[in-house]
């Protein structure tokens, strides 16, 4: 099987995990950082948000299954990718909205989705579509954190899902 990468963005590196590990395609998912420029930083260093890393989730998908403009639907259903430096009570550069392309093609493909997502939207979107840099994976604990725990979305993203939802 030949499997190609996605490298994605959007807050919480534990709640976009989720979204994409059990997508029929996707065989393998890991969390970590990119975008930065610290070596091999930590969770505390990019907490700091003075590294400039993204929490983001890799991903090994098999293209035959799913394709790279699926998954990028999956990314921008995701999230909201009009709050800059911030999802939900998440606030840093850490959390922004981007997606890291490994190909030309899938810069194109990410283009393209942009600008068809934004006619949903009434803000702009404020997503960075940058070429993929090194990908440094987080400490073990942060691996399919919230599959561990038997939960598919974090407490506090419920909570403030909650009080959008009753505004």
């Amino acid at each position: 099987m030949t499997t190609s990468q996605a490298t994605f963005g959007a807050g919480c590196f534990w709640h976009v995990e989720e979204a994409f590990r059990e997508v029929q395609g996707v065989v393998k998912t890991a969390v970590g950082y990119m975008g930065g420029k610290t070596k091999d930083p930590s969770y505390e260093d990019v907490c700091s948000d003075k590294t400039e890393h993204a929490e983001v989730v890799q991903l090994k998908f098999d293209p035959k299954k799913v394709s790279y403009e699926q998954l990028l639907e999956i990314f921008w259903s995701s999230h909201n990718p009009t709050t800059p430096n911030r999802q939900g009570l998440d606030v840093g550069t850490q959390y922004r909205s981007i997606i890291f392309y490994h190909s030309e093609k899938q810069k194109a493909a990410a283009e393209i989705s942009k600008e068809i997502e934004q006619k949903k939207y009434m803000q702009k979107i404020v997503t960075e579509i940058v070429p993929a840099q090194a990908f440094y994976k987080a400490e073990e604990y942060h691996q399919h954190y919230l599959e561990k725990r038997g939960q598919k979305t974090c407490g506090v993203q419920l909570l403030y899902s909650a009080i959008l939802h009753q505004q």
